[in-house]
């Protein structure tokens, strides 16, 4: 430990510690927009500036280390006269439409503007103007927002290991663009998200559906069916004052049969029925000599990095649909047919935790009957947007069930939405049916957790399964490096392309640095998921009776001709 002076009190903190890190130990906050903490303290934008006595000039707390003896003061004038120029430059080149930015009320800058007691025209002078990227159906880049802070050059580096992004020019004319400065659909992004939710204001934002939604609804010709995602519900509450790892499906289901759908439904559903295709093709190729290890393919910016960094192993990914494609191809197939509905007229919209989910709607092959599987994708942002836009009182509703009978999901597919869900969703099936019997424990908790790299071995009705668990590209690169070398072998491995899984997905409510680096947002928001699958009936994806009906009626049997069809699709090699 080391005994440091911090604004006249005496604390001690670890060896090591940084003087922003000491004074949270303090109980002192000081305030910061570049820091993020693991993957961005560079000390770039001055804000966390403080004294130490000694020192010449201020120093940047954020990478400044404390030692013996140190005597800091975080709220000197001088040090708040600073932090205050500081923000008022930034706010000098800083596009300051703040009544119509996605990010009102909920940016860093605009807060931290309020707290100082900035002029926003303190420095009137010239002022950058660029152009916004509108180049791919995910995502929005607008650099006339964008203060420099490089927590998504970080993001996309650190977490994602795809480095698109950086810093181009220099001086005034600096700013964050790809290389040679192309539109963001010419390079290799693999369309996470990541980079938005650690924006600090709206330079990145995802590419709104939500008046495309609202059309489709208020056409009377057309039938609306809304599917929602497990990571969804337990983050939409904090959009409207929940904490977080509130699970509020009710009042959600409540408030999208508010916005008029026809019907509401769960995709846990085909989550189970993705457990059921995948583990036969995983059983069919353990048996057949088949390509082994089998790569999970229900996380859609995972496939987009295999295709761009990895296409030698597109033979190892599994052909089947994610669980938001196939509840598309089941209601435009088996639903249409049993509605006598034409698929024509249906329009599914898809509420994802996830903004390469409205990319992969996109994509070959994800058009069962003629038509797209899903139509629309909003982003658990934008589904809480919607139900403010129709002044729906969210907090007030009383709670409301998915409507029968594709609402039915096990807690198999729900735990989809945290990182090891699917392996472990895969596991339960995959032991029952190799060995013949129910068993009661269906807990495998060697595969849960927010570790980036999780590995284990199951005996299973005497085969040793070796599986493995990865999220974030990074973590999946390193697997993936380690199984080209022969460093490694599996069976069977699941991928998730964002930290944690899919409750910390690009698509899910925006956290500010000051959370992040002091909370486990992802470990709270799976926590909820873990707590309802522990209290559920029915957590088993063989046993849900919906995929039943689906076999015995219209499938036949998992990876049938028919299931083939509808149900899985192919992948293609894209270019660096």
């Amino acid at each position: 430990m080391v005994n440091v002076i911090i604004n006249g009190k005496s604390v001690s903190v670890p060896e090591g510690s940084t003087i922003l890190e000491a004074a949270r130990i303090a109980g002192i906050k000081i305030p910061t927009l570049c820091y993020l903490k693991d993957i961005n303290a560079i000390g770039a934008c001055r804000v966390c500036v403080v004294e130490v006595k000694g020192a010449r000039s201020l120093v940047a707390s954020c990478v400044y280390p404390v030692s013996e003896g140190m005597e800091i003061i975080t709220n000197s004038p001088r040090v708040l006269k600073s932090r205050k120029t500081t923000v008022e430059l930034i706010l000098s080149d800083h596009e300051k439409k703040c009544l119509s930015c996605v990010r009102s009320k909920n940016c860093e800058l605009q807060s931290l503007s309020k707290e100082l007691g900035c002029d926003e025209n303190h420095y009137d002078g010239a002022v950058n103007q660029f152009p916004l990227d509108l180049s791919t159906p995910y995502l929005i880049r607008d650099n006339n927002k964008c203060i420099l802070c490089r927590r998504c050059v970080a993001a996309c580096h650190d977490y994602q290991s795809v480095s698109v992004i950086g810093a181009n020019a220099r001086g005034f004319d600096t700013h964050i663009g790809t290389f040679f400065s192309q539109d963001l659909d010419k390079v290799p992004c693999v369309a996470c998200g990541q980079c938005i939710n650690v924006c600090p204001t709206g330079a990145l934002r995802e590419r709104e559906e939500i008046d495309d939604v609202l059309a489709a609804i208020n056409d009377k010709e057309k039938h609306v069916v809304f599917v929602t995602a497990p990571a969804v519900r337990v983050a939409i509450g904090e959009e409207f004052g929940y904490p977080v790892g509130t699970n509020t499906q009710g009042k959600m289901v409540a408030a999208i049969k508010k916005l008029g759908a026809d019907r509401v439904y769960d995709v846990n559903m085909t989550a189970d029925l993705t457990i059921m295709e995948e583990g036969y093709e995983f059983l069919h190729r353990l048996k057949n000599n088949g390509v082994l290890p089998m790569l999970t393919s229900c996380s859609p910016g995972w496939i987009k990095f295999v295709e761009h960094y990895y296409p030698e192993f597109i033979p190892n990914l599994s052909t089947c649909k994610s669980p938001q494609q196939m509840f598309g191809a089941v209601i435009k197939t088996y639903y249409a047919e049993k509605q006598g509905l034409d698929p024509k007229n249906i329009v599914v919209v898809s509420v994802m935790p996830c903004t390469a989910k409205k990319f992969e709607k996109g994509r070959d092959y994800q058009s069962a009957s003629g038509v797209p599987d899903i139509d629309y994708v909003l982003t658990t942002r934008e589904l809480a947007r919607l139900i403010k836009r129709e002044g729906i009182m969210f907090n007030q509703l009383e709670d409301e069930d998915f409507d029968p009978a594709l609402g039915i999901g096990s807690t198999a597919g729900l735990i989809f939405g945290a990182t090891g869900g699917v392996m472990e969703a895969a596991l339960r099936t995959l032991r029952e049916v190799l060995e013949g019997k129910s068993f009661e424990n269906l807990d495998f908790k060697e595969v849960r957790g927010m570790k980036g790299i999780k590995e284990a071995t199951y005996n299973i009705a005497g085969i040793d399964v070796k599986v493995a668990v990865a999220s974030s590209l990074s973590n999946a690169r390193t697997l993936l490096e380690k199984i080209k070398k022969g460093e490694a072998d599996y069976h069977f491995i699941e991928i998730m392309t964002c930290p944690g899984g899919c409750v910390n997905g690009g698509g899910q409510p925006i956290r500010t640095a000051e959370e992040r680096n002091n909370m486990d947002i992802p470990g709270l928001r799976a926590k909820a998921i873990y707590d309802t699958d522990a209290k559920s009936k029915l957590r088993k994806s063989h046993d849900n009776p919906v995929v039943k009906e689906l076999y015995e009626n219209y499938f036949g049997e998992p990876n049938s001709h028919k299931a083939h069809e509808i149900l899985h699709t192919k992948y293609v090699k894209r270019g660096l």
